[in-house]
């Protein structure tokens, strides 16, 4: 049921557009830029590393026809937070339109689209396409099987390190614990890693059918990383059944397998790009272990307080155990946050900042329920002292007073009996419920925090987003304003489509085309454009527009200021007829 209510959480926090740890920094030729001679290559800068697909650009003419260019790569110098793809030798005037693909460092894939011209701008039918968007059912299966690996890994984890510390007197049911966490996590890997090429792609679960798919996944560094995670598993299911065999507790060799599933994570996420990358997976690293040994732990304590014999002394090893935990939580915790958000402006302003605080919230909440855990565990190994030491001093009573036989047959048993050592001690049965419910609340909300700190993995980090910000944004994309007029005389209606490229601050090209009532394209003899910025009392900036032959535009738009211009529209049908529409249009 648990486990349940954590796939629903997961689900529908993810059901927004996901945002990748790469934001595009700069592009080679800038967004909108007006060249006088045709770029030899294409390239783009990005906040982290990235990992190129085949089909990492698509670049279309003026007419909307793509271009055959060359094989995406990194760019020389620019290291592998750059992409390079070489144009033809010979373009022809008019605007471009480049729609780009590329996998981020933390595995996860991310597009956008960009346009340039050649000469002067152009009106074009190529439209800002991204790039397949990302198949529904692919994405889900994939958010699915990552979230199981997160939870059977704690699983697996937590329930070994609980074996090995505390020595619980009855196994059985924690052997099974690890088996189902061993399956699950192989199962997740595995769908994981055949799911990986349509995740990239955008494509259907079926495209991982294709040869190209696999040998894709394979010599990539997401699939590399599933593979040692496979290998070591496979390790580990060895190492398992030779503990159960010789019933062992876990040791150097199990410790070692641990750590070395915790590097998977750290290798295929985004501690393995950025700054400071080798703390940053040894940070990632030790936080991953320390959630399994905690969170894990917690599910082998309340299974084995619901299931079997368990001794306070067990249960006040696992507490200081906890502890450890804990602290390591909270360093790694505040320097992967203070990595993540970069200021403390990016806490409140960026959605990375707000599931952090989320994430802290939760994590309070679970610090208390950890005291509480804990304090009922103070109480029941003071129960149990006080219980042993009066079974000690009742044995010592029956032994005065029925003596012991030598030589001669037992005696028959009796009321004296039930003082045996091995007999079950029944007090304590309130802390015992008491620690139960706690630890019960501990696993509910500690559970929750993995679900938050996976949307957290797939989240914009607010570091990456300022120096994005820092640079040309990702995609802008040309403003398109469409404007119905009407000056009152028969067929002296229809609509005037104003097209500004970039959208941005400073210069821009403006394009207008003028439709009419049978919505073909229309010539009127006279058009003009004019913008004004009430807020600011700058304008009115008049457009110059000049009669291109079938449109009206001007490559050299100066907006100086962003904010919410009032675009005024005039349009003259005849040499007496005109009319004037006012629209609003957002300058970045």
């Amino acid at each position: 049921m648990l486990l349940g209510t954590l796939l629903v959480l997961f689900l529908l926090g993810g059901t927004g557009p996901a945002s990748a740890h790469a934001a595009l920094r700069a592009t080679d030729p800038e967004d909108g830029s007006v060249l006088k001679s045709a770029p030899r290559d294409i390239t783009l800068t990005f906040t982290e590393s990235v990992g190129l697909l085949e089909d990492s650009f698509r670049v279309l003419d003026p007419d909307g026809r793509r271009l055959r260019t060359g094989e995406p790569e990194h760019a020389r110098g620019g290291g592998a937070e750059t992409a390079t793809v070489t144009l033809p030798a010979k373009l022809a005037e008019g605007t471009y339109t480049v729609a780009w693909r590329v996998v981020s460092a933390d595995s996860h894939p991310v597009s956008g689209a960009f346009t340039f011209s050649v000469g002067k701008p152009s009106l074009t039918t190529a439209t800002l396409d991204t790039g397949p968007a990302e198949d529904p059912a692919t994405k889900s299966l994939y958010n699915i099987a990552r979230y199981l690996a997160y939870l059977a890994v704690a699983l697996l984890i937590g329930t070994a390190t609980f074996m090995a510390v505390c020595r619980p007197p009855d196994a059985p049911v924690l052997h099974r614990l690890l088996r189902a966490g061993w399956w699950t996590l192989l199962g997740a890997t595995l769908a994981l890693l055949v799911l990986r090429a349509p995740y990239e792609s955008g494509e259907g679960p079926l495209g991982a059918l294709s040869a190209d798919s696999v040998t894709r996944t394979l010599t990539g560094r997401p699939g590399e990383v599933l593979l040692a995670r496979l290998a070591l598993l496979l390790v580990a299911a060895l190492y398992l059944l030779r503990l159960a065999r010789l019933r062992k507790p876990f040791g150097w060799a199990g410790a070692a397998l641990a750590v070395g599933l915790a590097v998977t994570w750290a290798a295929g996420e985004h501690a393995s790009a950025g700054i400071q990358v080798p703390v940053a997976m040894t940070s990632s690293a030790l936080h991953l272990l320390a959630t399994a040994v905690w969170l894990g732990g917690l599910t082998a304590l309340l299974v084995t307080l619901y299931r079997a014999r368990l001794t306070p002394a067990a249960v006040t090893r696992f507490s200081r155990v906890a502890f450890v935990s804990v602290t390591v939580l909270v360093v790694t915790g505040v320097y992967q946050s203070w990595r993540g958000l970069g200021s403390w402006d990016a806490l409140t302003g960026t959605t990375y900042g707000r599931l952090l605080t989320l994430k802290l919230a939760a994590v309070v909440l679970l610090l208390a329920a950890a005291a509480l855990s804990r304090r009922w565990t103070a109480r029941l190994a003071t129960v149990d002292a006080e219980t042993a030491e009066t079974v000690v001093e009742a044995e010592a009573a029956v032994r005065e007073k029925v003596p012991e036989p030598v030589g001669g047959p037992s005696l028959p048993a009796g009321p004296e009996a039930a003082w045996e050592p091995s007999a079950p001690v029944e007090a304590g049965s309130e802390q015992r419920s008491a620690l139960r419910r706690s630890v019960l609340a501990e696993v509910a909300v500690g559970a929750a925090v993995l679900a938050v700190t996976t949307l957290l993995t797939s989240t914009l980090p607010g570091r990456a987003e300022a120096e994005a910000a820092a640079g040309t944004p990702a995609v802008v994309g040309a403003s398109v304003t469409n404007v119905p007029f009407d000056v009152g005389t028969p067929g002296g209606h229809g609509k005037v489509q104003v097209t500004i490229d970039p959208g941005r601050v400073g210069d821009n090209s403006i394009e207008a085309l003028v439709y009419g009532p049978d919505g073909g394209v229309s010539v009127v003899p006279e058009l003009r454009i004019s913008f004004t910025l009430p807020a600011k009392d700058i304008g009115p900036v008049d457009a110059e527009l000049t009669d291109k032959g079938g449109y009206w535009g001007n490559s050299f738009l100066n907006l100086p200021i962003a904010g919410k211009w009032e675009m005024k529209v005039t349009v003259r049908t005849t040499e007496v007829d005109q009319v004037s529409e006012t629209r609003t249009v957002v300058i970045r």
